[in-house]
């Protein structure tokens, strides 16, 4: 990283709110940009032999990752800058690169099903075991740590919004030298820092909630490890993973938002699923901020606060929550989440999600809107059932 392109540090202990938006900025110079602007290159300039701090090649660095990069690992609370990808795909290959050959690895049964798939292929090539658990039993994953080499761990699941005891399991993989990687991109680093129990790698989607606005794809990975970061680089670098300069600077753009964009959709989430949880076509609603909700203490415990995503079965049929979905005239009906619009999507149309999914169950990603409007559409698409 060059000196003239790195991000200035904290001058206090900011609180992430106010790291999100003072943190990988240039240094107050009179005349100096606010913001780093977009290295649009493929190689560098060079002398003789290569500085080890030399970029060479943009394949390697640009200075464009260095201030959100410098920003995600501070707000993971590493002690180095986060790497980041070309999609979240990207980066959770390159966690699953370190899982040894051959070796076992213990995962929530409900996890991102692009997760689910790539492990699936891998398992079916001999390159890894899966053991699948339900993450929020936490003595049934103790049990199927025995003999196992990573554990990966999802909190809240995808789709199911399961909570894990991330403390007690990290502290069970510390003391028997277990790699732990965590996907916190539902939580993202506002509401819970992984690293801070003891895990090793954090991976994040960041096409989610970091850069917040549907426009952009991209991953990332954090850790404190050095041997873990040279080697995530090393599989960023040689596999060709890498995050758009143009992709960059609209995702730490996106993160400077972050906390004003989930405070007001954790609070359309709180009001949507009390509501959701009365409307007589609704078979059942998971979200932690319910307090009869199973992960509702720990969430609370662990994260302070419960996300923006809900999901809820719609009638009693594929057909009703199709419906539904196709009634919706202000929420939209798409994949992915996080972002400043609300989104809806039967997961179970996927083929790789599990079959435990219920095959009615709508993920709901809540928006920015107002939420009166938000209920208004939910409540007439509900009752055309």
């Amino acid at each position: 990283m060059n000196s003239s392109s790195t991000p200035s540090a904290p001058r206090t202990q900011w609180d992430p709110k106010t790291l999100i938006v003072a943190g990988g900025r240039p240094a107050h110079a009179v005349d100096a940009p606010v913001n780093f602007p977009v290295t649009f290159t493929s190689t560098y300039h060079s002398q003789g032999v290569a500085a080890a701090d030399e970029r060479v090649y943009a394949r390697f660095s640009n200075p464009t990752w260095d201030p959100f990069e410098e920003v995600l690992g501070q707000l993971e609370v590493a002690t180095l800058p986060a790497l980041v990808f070309s999609s979240g795909m990207a980066a959770i290959a390159a966690a699953l690169s370190l899982v040894p050959a051959g070796g076992v690895m213990v995962m929530p049964k409900h996890s991102y099903n692009g997760s689910l798939a790539l492990t699936s292929e891998l398992e079916a090539a001999g390159r890894l075991v899966v053991r699948p658990v339900d993450i929020a039993d936490t003595d049934e994953v103790i049990a199927a740590l025995e003999g196992a080499h990573v554990l990966w761990v999802e909190s809240p699941t995808n789709p199911m919004l399961e909570v894990a005891d991330l403390p007690v399991l990290l502290s069970e993989t510390k003391a028997r030298g277990i790699l732990s990687i965590v996907d916190n991109t539902f939580a993202t680093p506002l509401l819970q820092q992984p690293l801070t129990h003891g895990a090793d790698v954090v991976v994040h989607s960041v096409t989610k909630y970091l850069s917040g606005h549907s426009d952009v794809i991209m991953g990332a990975i954090v850790t404190s490890d050095e041997k873990l970061h040279g080697a995530v680089h090393g599989y960023r670098t040689l596999h060709g993973a890498i995050a758009s300069p143009m992709d960059t600077f609209l995702a730490l753009r996106g993160v400077r938002t972050m906390s004003v964009r989930l405070e007001r959709s954790q609070n359309n989430s709180q009001i949507l699923a009390q509501r959701l949880i009365e409307h007589p076509n609704v078979q059942g609603v998971r979200y932690p901020g319910l307090e009869n909700d199973p992960g509702h203490q720990r969430a609370a415990g662990l994260m302070g606060s419960f996300g923006s995503v809900i999901a809820f079965q719609a009638g009693t049929s594929t057909d009703d929550a199709d419906k539904v979905i196709a009634a919706f005239k202000l929420i939209t009906g798409a994949t992915s989440l996080g972002g400043v619009e609300t989104l809806a999507e039967r997961r179970a149309r996927h083929a790789s999600e599990p079959a435990s999914v219920p095959e009615n169950l709508i993920r709901l990603s809540v928006g920015i809107e107002e939420v009166e409007d938000l209920w208004t559409d939910l409540k007439q698409a509900l009752d055309q059932l």
